[in-house]
């Protein structure tokens, strides 16, 4: 769940095998996306900006992205975020400051821009195992030295590759994410997927590792899965079982994609959040992706999805304060201070902070680091330990569906930048859902896991709705100009059928796979 910067101006373990039966450099320091440099004007910008919100200042320089850019010399790049090389706060951060962190976000719509991320598992094409730590790393120094990324390292150990505003990072089970950089169209991401893909694949073929596009680990146990050597995810890992009983299958089993898209405004911020919340079960139905665990059916279409309803239910969820009438960045800081911590990192290591308050943290008060105040990058790395199914950071990110193929990585983004990126469709979605209550909303987010298209909703089925969603999609990027309608196709035939994914693999494994998950590894590879 990797952060992607937007720019812009800103304005407001080995297991045994199970087959089935046949017939069945430099070193150089970095911050999570905001340079040291950076954030001390940051700093500075927001303190005025607490006291008026009318200034408006470039936070970050726009700088042009090129997809699959090669550079000359690779280097060491520590590992995010240090912050203790960043700007040492030397009196407490205000709400004022926090709200502006969000409101800094806003930027005119020449400025938006499409960032997509996606996991996939890393397996042996031997075996099916889960890729060990030891091939990640060399898959990870390949990669680097092949096409030019530099490499990121906690200590001795390589964790991920940064090029440009692209980076690849390890998710606790060693699941493999690309994060895209912020480009201006659904071409351009595709391309960049493409790219991602095919430099991966040169590497890992030759190692006998493939990549499997599912939003869950169709085979292996928790127990099989090796953990990435990661600070942050220790404390996670410790702390997940205490606060829900599915966290740790998050943590190791699951993939996605996601969308993050910009905002112009505070307004424009909250109906965007609104109408993402609202459709984010339709999404789920239509990636479901996800109906297999430990070898057989889930009784899920989307277990992925599911997970997340057990997982922590102070960081989870549809929020629903997001339709009050009150509504903005301030309520959203109000509800970010209340959700407890995981940790601070200082002097490259990561302070178990589980169970903290931020609240407390801003006054100096936090028990794992009396007397310290925190800066903004420790307000960045807090915001990302928040995961409802729409998150706010400086821009929006749709965190409803299961990884999958390629065709499907590019639908996503494609599916919400129709939607959102144009008015007359973000204003026909509001409008379509604005009389939906909030019990109705709930009922979608639990049901759709489980029933997908064929959810009851009013007098009708979710398919329906999802009808007149996709239309909405369609003749948004129809408007946009850059003909880019064709991504929605393979999200048009689920659609059309009314039959997700989840269901097209349930029937090929009660059929020509005899009830054997294996062949999933060979349908679904990348």
């Amino acid at each position: 769940m990797a952060l992607v910067p937007q720019t812009g101006p800103s304005f407001c373990m080995q297991s045994e095998v199970v087959r089935c039966k046949p017939g069945q450099s430099a070193v150089v320091n970095m911050t999570t996306n905001v340079e040291a440099s950076k954030i001390k004007e940051t700093r500075i910008w927001l303190s005025s900006l607490s006291r008026s919100h009318t200034k408006t200042q470039n936070i970050l320089s726009p700088n042009n992205v090129r997809v699959g850019r090669k550079q000359r010399h690779p280097v060491i790049v520590a590992a995010s975020p240090p912050t203790e090389d960043a700007v040492v706060a030397t009196e407490p951060l205000t709400k004022e400051d926090l709200v502006g962190y969000l409101a800094s976000g806003c930027k005119p719509k020449e400025k938006w821009r499409i960032g997509t991320e996606h996991e996939k598992f890393g397996f042996e094409f031997r075996t099916l195992q889960p890729m060990r730590y030891e091939q990640i790393a060399e898959l990870l120094n390949g990669v680097s030295e092949r096409f030019g990324w530099d490499k990121v390292m906690e200590g001795d150990n390589i964790i991920g590759l940064k090029q440009g505003k692209q980076s690849i990072s390890l998710e606790p089970g060693g699941q493999f994410e690309l994060s895209g950089a912020p480009l201006e169209t659904l071409h351009q991401t595709c391309a960049e997927v493409n790219s991602h893909l095919y430099q991966v694949k040169a590497v890992a073929e030759e190692m006998g590792i493939g990549f499997l596009g599912i939003g869950f680990q169709p085979k292996w146990r928790i127990k099989d899965i090796p953990i990435m050597p990661k600070g942050r995810y220790e404390i996670m890992r410790n702390y997940m079982p205490k606060v829900g009983s599915l966290g740790l299958d998050m943590m190791f089993r699951t993939c996605t994609v996601q969308v993050n898209l910009d905002f112009s405004s505070e307004i424009d911020m909250i109906r965007k959040f609104r109408v993402g919340l609202a459709l984010q079960p339709v999404a789920t139905a239509l990636f479901a992706n996800s109906p297999f665990v430990e070898g057989r059916p889930s009784g899920y279409l989307s277990m992925r999805s599911q997970i997340w309803t057990d997982t922590d239910n102070n960081r989870t969820g549809m929020l629903p304060f997001v339709f009050d009438g009150s509504f903005g960045f301030e309520q959203y800081v109000d509800y970010a201070l209340d959700v407890p911590m995981y940790f601070v990192y200082r002097k490259k290591k990561y302070i178990d902070c589980t169970g903290m308050s931020f609240r407390d943290f801003l006054v100096g008060k936090l028990p794992s680091l009396p007397g310290e105040l925190p800066n903004l990058n420790d307000w960045e790395n807090h915001l990302t330990t928040i995961f409802p199914e729409v998150r706010l950071k400086r821009y929006l990110e749709m965190r409803g569906a299961d990884g999958g193929p390629w065709r499907r990585l590019c639908a996503l983004p494609a599916f919400w930048v129709g939607i959102l990126y144009d008015e007359v469709s973000l204003q026909n979605a509001l409008d379509m859902t604005s009389d939906w209550t909030p019990e109705e909303r709930q009922m979608l987010r639990n049901k759709v896991p489980k029933t997908g298209l064929k959810t009851s909703f009013r007098d009708g089925l979710l398919k329906h709705v999802a009808e007149d969603v996709l239309k909405l999609a369609k003749d948004g990027l129809e408007r946009r100009g850059f003909k880019e309608t064709g991504f929605l196709n393979a999200v048009a035939e689920v659609v059309r059928t009314g039959v997700t994914p989840a269901e097209q693999l349930l029937e090929m494994y009660y059929g020509p796979w005899g009830q054997c998950v294996d062949p999933v590894f060979e349908e679904l590879l990348y």
